[in-house]
């Protein structure tokens, strides 16, 4: 995905969220970090084709986000997946390839996959409102992969869930990496881990740097202790743009 000298505001008098901003979003799974307001969320919705910039392209193989083409090989995953308590875990799935233009067949079908790829084949026929709310985030990465998206966005995927729960997500996306690309937004730097493959800092709307997970820890001054690097890192690449930055 490539974001080419793009600017959005939501209000034409109002200071741009995203001004001329330029992006090459790596293969492999991404982390995109920055403090709030930073314009995490609204790059994020540009990716995803649900608001357009005012100026300049987004765009996948060279498709645009304005396509329906692009909207088949992008996937959005939002903070908050709702329950349809009408329908078990498999039709919610199935449902959602539907919509993507899936015929009911086919959708049913790859709903079986897609479970399978979030170990979730064992709750297929439980109803989604009595799924937990880890199993809710996983049935929701099931829903955005049933139609072989080739990029999956996710915002603050982990907000809400426990420490076991978040661990158990972020080992199944550092497997999907392997197949699909990842970009996932966060404000919390412990949603790096170590299986990121790179890291992209975001502040006030600029591309403060990307690169490799091995790169931005770099950052952290050298007596910096090994479980704080990333929030030492973090710190030392925002503090100049944003000095009011005091948590995470």
């Amino acid at each position: 995905m490539i974001f080419d000298h793009v600017t959005y505001a939501y209000r034409r008098w109002t200071r741009p969220v995203l001004d001329e901003l330029s992006y090459d979003v790596p293969h492999g799974l991404t982390v995109l970090l920055g403090p709030n307001g930073a314009g995490k969320s609204t790059l994020l919705k540009l990716a995803a084709g649900v608001i357009r910039p005012g100026r300049g392209t987004v765009t996948v193989g060279g498709t645009l986000s304005t396509t329906r083409a692009y909207r088949q090989d992008v996937s959005w995953l939002p903070q908050h997946i709702q329950p349809i308590p009408q329908l078990t875990a498999h039709e919610y799935v199935a449902y959602v390839g539907w919509l993507k233009g899936m015929s009911t067949a086919h959708a049913q079908e790859r709903a079986h996959t897609a479970l399978d790829r979030v170990d979730l084949t064992a709750q297929t026929k439980v109803r989604t409102n009595q799924l937990s709310g880890g199993q809710l985030r996983r049935l929701g990465v099931a829903a955005a992969l049933v139609h072989d998206s080739r990029l999956l966005l996710l915002d603050e995927p982990t907000a809400g869930l426990d420490p076991h729960q978040r661990r158990t997500f972020r080992d199944l996306l550092a497997s999907l990496a392997k197949d699909v690309s990842i970009l996932m937004s966060t404000h919390d730097v412990a949603d790096l881990a170590e299986e990121a493959d790179h890291v992209s800092v975001l502040v006030k709307g600029v591309i403060t740097f990307t690169g490799t997970t091995e790169d931005f820890l770099a950052h952290a001054p050298s007596e910096t202790p090994a479980g704080r690097r990333a929030e030492a890192a973090y710190t030392a690449l925002v503090a100049d743009l944003h000095p009011s930055v005091v948590g995470f």
